[in-house]
């Protein structure tokens, strides 16, 4: 079955840098080791995502259609269809007392966050620190390995896939998650860990929105999508009466 705009996919995908090979990201984590960009914290597997909805890059997704489970592809992407051009307006002198403010002692190379994005440091001279916040891939052109490993075509699944994508907790068990669909209406219950998630309110309140809107946009029955977070009163043991 060929993919069409809208599918819910899995995708294993490798990006390197057009004009050195490097490899920058990738779902294989003995790839990634070999590249010496493995992290620990992150789980390597197939990714995903809806085609056409803007879960990698456009031009990546735009390749994928067509393509059946199983199919790969290398996909070129040249600079102005991945991260853009560098900007030059993005380079930025700070001076020093704001990092002094902060406790940091800036060093070439580091990466810092600002109200501005994430940025690079490029150079420390006397009162001044040179940050670029272009993205590190601005200006290159670029090369993804893509392979399509499924097509999901089960709704229950499908929403399950975009908990996944944009539930960044790596403590949810979507085992243990809840989804009912009955008259249009999805009703999720994440597992008892996502009630003691760490991320801000904004955070999870803009992940809950990423994740209903990918889901009514893309699952043709659905036109709204519920949270349900439950707390049941548990019954205290034997053991734990005896205790007392």
């Amino acid at each position: 079955m060929a993919i069409k705009d809208g599918d819910f996919v899995r995708v294993n995908f490798t990006g390197k840098i057009k004009e050195n090979d490097e490899v920058f990201d990738t779902t294989y984590d003995e790839i990634a080791q070999e590249a010496e960009i493995f992290d620990e914290n992150k789980t390597y597997k197939p990714i995903p995502i809806v085609v056409g909805g803007n879960h990698l890059l456009p031009a990546i997704e735009k390749e994928i259609v067509g393509l059946e489970a199983g199919e790969r592809k290398t996909v070129e992407v040249d600079s102005d269809n991945g991260f853009g051009p560098r900007d030059p307006k993005a380079i930025q002198l700070i001076p020093m007392k704001e990092f002094k403010k902060q406790g940091m002692t800036p060093y070439p190379g580091m990466r810092i966050q600002a109200e501005g994005g994430e940025g690079r440091i490029l150079t420390v001279n006397g009162g001044r620190v040179k940050v670029d916040f272009n993205h590190p891939l601005a200006g290159k052109d670029l090369i993804y390995d893509v392979e399509v490993t499924e097509i999901i075509e089960d709704n229950e699944e499908k929403i399950k896939s975009m908990i996944e994508l944009h539930y960044s907790n790596p403590n949810v068990d979507l085992e243990k998650t809840e989804i009912s669909i009955e008259d249009g209406v999805v009703d999720i219950q994440l597992d008892e860990m996502a009630k003691f998630d760490q991320q801000s309110y904004m955070d999870i309140t803009f992940a809950r929105f990423r994740i209903a809107k990918d889901i009514w946009e893309n699952i043709e029955e659905v036109t709204k999508v519920n949270f349900v977070d439950a707390f049941e009163k548990r019954e205290e043991s034997d053991d734990e009466e005896d205790e007392e």
